[in-house]
């Protein structure tokens, strides 16, 4: 019979928010040898992954198809496509990348839990951060509320995994949101599953009809290759004339072979860290979801038998509030592939910014070799000494968020960050005063891949 947790917990590290981000960041600590507990508030580990069903995992390559986010990122997906519950890294049809990652969400679900008790991470789900008390320019401790009462919880190093920058928040460090000028961010999406899809017949009428699809799609390529994403239908879709602010259709495929993840409906103007606006959102985006799945099954060739299958348990959010850190990466940071000595993660996933107010995407692709370094500074928010953040709320800007928020790319500033608190906790310093050659070094040993001529092949070997 299990027991009641006491009221005070001490430990070396906390991490809030079970996402990829902060599972990879709990599995790099506890690797660390440091005692790290992870607090989730929902009934299972997975952030927008599962929750959302963001749905495949995108990229962990270049435009080029050189892989540049390894380490735990890939472990991971070893491992699921050991258990049959992922094919890898396949080409991305929708040809806005280079490849894509399908994952089973339930395996995925257990498999982390799986990893993190290997690792020797305590784990709390159904707890909600609510309060942070602050010494000085250190956080002393925070308070979580349970079925079980509230539980305080003291550490020696913290890590906001929450993609909300909540814990920063609450520590009173320094945060910004949204867009310059009107303080706009990306719209939220409620993603859905429809079941019984012909998925032939959809790509033959890919095959047939390329004028109807994305500018990038590889036609020529699709009668030998898997099909795992769609965008386009723009015929189908203006003539439905739903009250959607969006200009096509997109979803892709799997796990299931008669199966399909949409990523269509489009909820604008409200804040993801406001409980009003965050209600109304997803009161709209169920709303949303069955306009779209009532308009694919009467319109889309490939649909005709399908029916929907599962909803997100709460609406996707691709950007609410995210700190503001020792550095801001920028725009330009990434297109120009720009490199950084203090570099802890690489991404070669381009801007991808959802329009806040209107109906497309603008996009801008990483020159160079075609990755951009993301900095250790990003991680550091000012005025906290003994704070790392991880994932969708890391120092960016507006822009550049549209490309770190990407599971991949979070995953990659997990570890970092899980590896910075256990050396922090093995040194007796704060994360900002640790030698990031050290850090960079560590990284290493654990696979990630910090600069163009580490491959994983070398890593491997």
């Amino acid at each position: 019979m299990s027991t009641q947790p006491p009221q005070l917990l001490e430990t070396d590290i906390v991490i809030c928010g079970g996402g990829p981000a902060g599972i990879n960041a709990a599995l790099a600590a506890g690797r660390s040898g440091a005692k790290t507990l992870l607090i989730e508030r929902y009934g299972f580990l997975g952030g927008m992954s599962t929750i959302a069903l963001v749905y495949p995992w995108m990229t962990f390559h270049t435009e080029s198809g050189k892989q540049v986010i390894a380490g735990i990122a890939q472990e991971i997906i070893d491992r699921m496509q050991a258990e049959g519950a992922s094919p890898g890294h396949v080409r991305d049809t929708v040809g806005f990348v280079n490849t894509i990652t399908p994952y089973d969400p339930e395996v995925y679900k257990i498999l982390v839990f799986d990893m993190l008790r290997e690792a020797g991470v305590t784990v709390l789900l159904h707890s909600f951060v609510d309060d942070v008390t602050v010494d000085g320019d250190q956080i002393a401790s925070l308070s979580i509320t349970t079925k079980s009462g509230r539980i305080t919880i003291r550490a020696k190093q913290f890590i906001d995994a929450s993609g909300d920058a909540d814990l920063a928040h609450l520590s009173g460090a320094p945060c910004l949101q949204g867009r310059d000028g009107d303080k706009l961010t990306q719209p939220m999406t409620m993603k859905f599953r429809m079941r019984g899809v012909d998925l032939g017949r959809v790509k033959q009428y890919m095959i047939d009809h390329p004028d109807e699809f994305y500018k990038k799609t590889p036609v020529d390529e699709l009668p030998h290759l898997p099909l795992s994403g769609v965008l386009g239908f723009y015929k189908h879709w203006k003539a439905a004339n739903l009250p959607i602010n969006r200009d096509q259709i997109l979803f892709f495929t799997g796990p299931g072979e008669d199966e399909v993840l949409v990523n269509t409906t489009r909820v604008q103007g409200l804040d993801g860290t406001n409980v009003a606006d965050l209600t109304e959102a997803e009161v709209l985006g169920r709303k949303q979801v069955r306009m779209v799945a009532d308009f694919m099954i009467r319109q889309l060739p490939g649909f005709e038998r399908a029916s929907l299958s599962s909803v997100g348990t709460q609406i996707g959010i691709r950007e609410s509030r995210r700190i503001d850190g020792q550095y801001v990466l920028q725009a330009e940071d990434v297109i120009s592939g720009r490199r950084f000595d203090d570099c802890i993660a690489r991404s070669g996933y381009p801007i991808d910014i959802h329009d806040p107010s209107g109906k497309g995407v603008t996009a801008a692709w990483v020159q160079g070799d075609g990755a951009y370094d993301i900095p250790y500074r990003c991680l550091l928010p000012k005025q906290i000494t003994n704070l790392l953040v991880a994932g969708r709320c890391i120092s960016t800007s507006h822009e550049a968020l549209a490309t770190t928020r990407l599971t991949p790319s979070c995953m990659a500033t997990g570890q970092a960050a899980g590896t910075a608190a256990g050396l922090a906790v093995k040194h007796h310093c704060q994360p900002g005063d640790m030698a990031v050659c050290e850090l960079q070094s560590e990284l290493r040993k654990g696979g990630a891949l910090l600069s163009s001529e580490e491959t994983v092949k070398q890593r491997q070997a």
